[in-house]
C-alpha cells in the first residue's frame, strides 16, 4: 500500500526549495528518490501536483506526499548460498567468493550477488529508491573475493554512502604481487581513468579521471636464488575506484599475480623454477581479497569491523611460496 504523509511548511523554511524541504522532513528517503517522487506527480499542494523539485515553498503551505509501495526488483531472486558474516534489519555483510559478479549486467544477468540477496533477504527489504532491492554502496570485481556491505533500506543506504563518499570507511585488502615493490612500504597516488585505447582497462591518467590513493604494506617477500618472486602485501584504500589496487600496483611495476587484465601474459621469469613457478603460472585470477571492512553502523551509530580469512586458493598460493620467504 502507498504511504501518505503531510508536511506543513514552517515559517523558517519559507522560500526553501521543495526538494530540500522534503529531504529535511523525510530523512529516511534519499534526495534522489524524493526528486523522482516530485517529478512523478506524487507531491501535491491543495490537490494539485507540484512537479518541480526547485519550486519555492511558502510558510503555512501543506504538502501531501504519496510514497508508492516499493516495486519488485527486476533481477530475479535466486536461491544461491551466501556466506553471511553479519545481518540485522538494516544491513547485511557477506563474504563474496571469487567468480561471483556483484550486480546483474549484460553477459551476467543471473547468478549474481544481487540475485542471491533478493532471495536471502526476501521480506526484509523495504526498498532502495522505491524498488525492493539491496542497496549496493560499493563493489569488488568478479574475480576478487571478500567483504561487502549492503543496505536494506534508504536510510541505511544513505548513511553508508556518505561514509564511502567522505572516505571514512576502512577497507583493507590482502594481495600477492609480482616482484618486490620499491619501496617495500608506501603509497600510490594517481588519478584513475578509462584506458585511452583498451576500454576494458583502467589506467593512471595524467589528465582527467578521479583521484585515487592506495597505501600498501609488505607482509612477506619471496625470492629464489636471489631473484624476486612475489610479495604478499596489505593495501588500504583511501578511495574506491574501479580496479584501484590492480591499477596502482601495476603502475609501479608490480601487477597482481594472476591478473588477466593488468598482467595479461602471466609470464614467469626463467630464473624462477619448480614449485614457485608452477604456483604463479597456475593461479588463474587476480590474487586479491577484501579482508577487512570497518564502518559506523548507519542506524545504531556504533563502530563495526569485520575480518575475513583468505580463501583457499590464496592460502594455497602462499603455502607454495612459503619455503622461499626472505
Amino acid at each position: 500500500m502507498n504511504d501518505l504523509h503531510e508536511i506543513q511548511v514552517p515559517a523558517d523554511s519559507a522560500a526553501t526549495r521543495l526538494d530540500k524541504l522534503l529531504a529535511d522532513a523525510m530523512p529516511d528517503i534519499s534526495r534522489s528518490r524524493l526528486k523522482a517522487l516530485i517529478k512523478e506527480g506524487n507531491i501535491s499542494l491543495n490537490g494539485k501536483a507540484v512537479t518541480s523539485p526547485s519550486a519555492k515553498v511558502k510558510a503555512g503551505e501543506i504538502y501531501s506526499i504519496t510514497v508508492p509501495e516499493a516495486e519488485d526488483a527486476e533481477p530475479q531472486a535466486e536461491n544461491i548460498p551466501l556466506d553471511v558474516i553479519f545481518e540485522d534489519d538494516h544491513l547485511i555483510v557477506v563474504n563474496k567468493p571469487a567468480g561471483m559478479v556483484v550486480h546483474p549486467a549484460p553477459g551476467s544477468p543471473t547468478g549474481t550477488l544481487v540475485n542471491a540477496l533478493l532471495h536471502h533477504c526476501a521480506g526484509s527489504l523495504s526498498g532502495i529508491g522505491g524498488v525492493k532491492r539491496p542497496g549496493i554502496v560499493h563493489r569488488i570485481d568478479k574475480e576478487t573475493s571478500g567483504l561487502l556491505v549492503m543496505a536494506k533500506h534508504d536510510k541505511a543506504h544513505n548513511g553508508l554512502a556518505e561514509q564511502f563518499a567522505d572516505h571514512s570507511i576502512e577497507r583493507k585488502y590482502t594481495a600477492v604481487c609480482r616482484g618486490f615493490p620499491n619501496p617495500l612500504n608506501g603509497h600510490v597516488e594517481g588519478n584513475i581513468a578509462r584506458h585511452p585505447v583498451d576500454r576494458k582497462r583502467m589506467a593512471v591518467a595524467e589528465n582527467g579521471g578521479k583521484w585515487a590513493k592506495t597505501h600498501y604494506r609488505t607482509i612477506n617477500t619471496f625470492a629464489q636464488a636471489g631473484h624476486a618472486i612475489a610479495t604478499e602485501i596489505e593495501c588500504q584504500l583511501e578511495t574506491g575506484r574501479t580496479h584501484q589496487v590492480r591499477v596502482h600496483m601495476a603502475h609501479i611495476g608490480n601487477p597482481l599475480v594472476g591478473d588477466p587484465v593488468y598482467n595479461k601474459n602471466n609470464k614467469v621469469s626463467a630464473q624462477i623454477k619448480g614449485k614457485p613457478r608452477a604456483a604463479l603460472q597456475s593461479f588463474n585470477r587476480q590474487a586479491l581479497h577484501a579482508r577487512s571492512l570497518g564502518f559506523i553502523h548507519p542506524i545504531e551509530g556504533k563502530l563495526f569491523k569485520f575480518e575475513s580469512e583468505l580463501p583457499y586458493d590464496m592460502k594455497e598460493l602462499l603455502e607454495a611460496l612459503d619455503a622461499y620467504r626472505v
